[in-house]
């Protein structure tokens, strides 16, 4: 999609508020000669939203990966995946010959990097979002694991893993993305990991009973559900990844954190708690295919590490997922969670947009209503404003009745009164994952 204007259907924009969200998630799921499976399959687009002067526009394109190409050539889509079996016809070499480039994207120097789970980040061009090609951060590290959850300091360094089974690399990479160091390291067990996170002196990683128990393709069929083994949590310490504590947390399945923070010797963090991984092993193919949703939604939860080795997980009820924060605040002690709501069984993904106060308890919910699929929003923080919630929460929804998609503004500190401003596209673009505010 060439850059286009957004047409303004309510409010006006705020002062102050100018830049990009870059956002990235599976738009191409169906070709005539063979379609994915799975929701975690499609080729990733990468949608760009620009605010300036009070004005949005919107861009999209799709990540020019080998996968695609391949698959442009043959108009099929033929790569095995997450949930999707491979076809004979598939050329892979490597992990990267598969890779849909389709979760999240990462701002890495002058590039943007579209980013999987189980390859390497794709740079772009954040102007053009021309595919540059695949990023090689050493040699001998070519197609290696880089997770979709990067971790980043206020300072701008990054932290990764990338996942193999029992064992991770750990990345930290300089503020422009520059390799420091890649460190592999053993993990108590085999879990799905598909997010992580750290505070200012750790990294948190979070082992769900969700098991690698074969290695068979697609990748999916491989885990087994075990919820007797419970939910073990290792904390590694960013300094010297020799030095380790584990803490057992009662079972859960997650897809997403939110960042982690120190109390003393305490750790907390946040994670949307399912109750079991239903979704990535069967709804997500069901979703795709147009059957409705029928599992439990994630609920919000605040996991306890305590100094003395014991650990506890506040379970708050609220339907929630894609937690994010301040990103000022990564690693240290924070109020806020913000985070989708509404998911239900019965209707395809979140309505609703909620802001938890982890100090009062409350939650703020403003609620689109029924004709709204939401999308993950970011925090945008106010220039010159200092306080936690002084900014704006910024992203799309689908617009169902208008069969649009729109881009939503609201005030952090008073989300309950709806968008400031809204703009509506000429077409609609697929939900998408993950995305960040440049």
């Amino acid at each position: 999609l060439a850059p286009r204007a957004l047409r303004r259907v309510h409010g006006r924009a705020p002062a102050g508020l100018e830049g990009a969200l870059y956002r990235n998630g599976p738009a191409k799921f169906r070709r005539p000669g063979r379609s994915a499976a799975h929701w975690f399959d499609g080729d990733g687009l990468v949608r760009r939203f620009r605010i300036a002067d009070g004005r949005a526009e919107m861009a999209a394109r799709f990540v020019d990966t080998p996968k695609r190409r391949q698959e442009t050539r043959l108009d099929a889509m033929l790569m095995p995946g997450f949930g999707t079996v491979g076809d004979p016809r598939a050329e892979i070499a490597s992990p990267d010959d598969a890779n849909a480039a389709n979760t999240s994207v990462l701002m890495a120097g002058d590039a943007l990097w579209a980013l999987w789970e189980g390859g390497s980040p794709v740079a772009m061009d954040p102007e053009t979002l021309e595919t540059r090609g695949m990023v090689t951060l050493r040699p001998d590290l070519k197609a290696m694991p880089f997770l979709a959850h990067p971790r980043r300091e206020p300072d701008g360094r990054i932290w990764n893993l990338g996942m193999g089974g029992g064992r991770a690399m750990v990345w930290r990479l300089s503020a422009r993305g520059e390799l420091e160091a890649a460190t592999l390291i053993d993990l108590p067990r085999a879990s799905y990991v598909h997010d992580f996170t750290a505070t200012a002196r750790h990294l948190v990683i979070v082992l769900q009973p969700w098991v690698q128990a074969r290695m068979v393709m697609p990748f999916a069929d491989g885990f087994d559900w075990r919820p007797g083994e419970g939910t073990r949590v290792l904390v590694i310490d960013k300094d010297d990844l020799t030095k380790r504590r584990e803490f057992d947390l009662p079972a859960f399945g997650f897809f997403h954190l939110g960042d982690a923070w120190s109390d003393g010797e305490d750790i907390r963090f946040d994670v949307c708690a399912h109750p079991d991984m239903d979704f990535a092993a069967r709804g997500a193919s069901e979703v795709l295919n147009g059957v409705p949703l029928n599992g439990e939604p994630a609920r919000l939860a605040l996991a306890h590490l305590k100094a003395d080795g014991s650990a506890e997980l506040q379970r708050t009820g609220q339907v929630a997922e894609f937690p994010r924060g301040d990103p000022r605040r990564a690693g240290l002690a924070r109020r806020y969670t913000l985070h989708t709501a509404g998911e239900a069984p019965d209707r395809p993904f979140a309505s609703a947009l909620g802001l938890t106060d982890w100090r009062t308890g409350r939650t703020q919910v403003f609620d689109f209503g029924a004709d709204h699929v939401m999308d993950e929003m970011v925090f945008v923080p106010r220039p010159g404003g200092e306080a936690e919630n002084d900014g704006w929460l910024v992203g799309p929804s689908i617009n169902l009745a208008a069969r649009a998609t729109e881009l939503h503004v609201l005030d952090a500190a008073r989300i309950d009164d709806g968008p400031v401003v809204s703009w509506r596209a000429d077409t609609a673009v697929p939900v998408s994952f993950h995305g960040l505010w440049v």
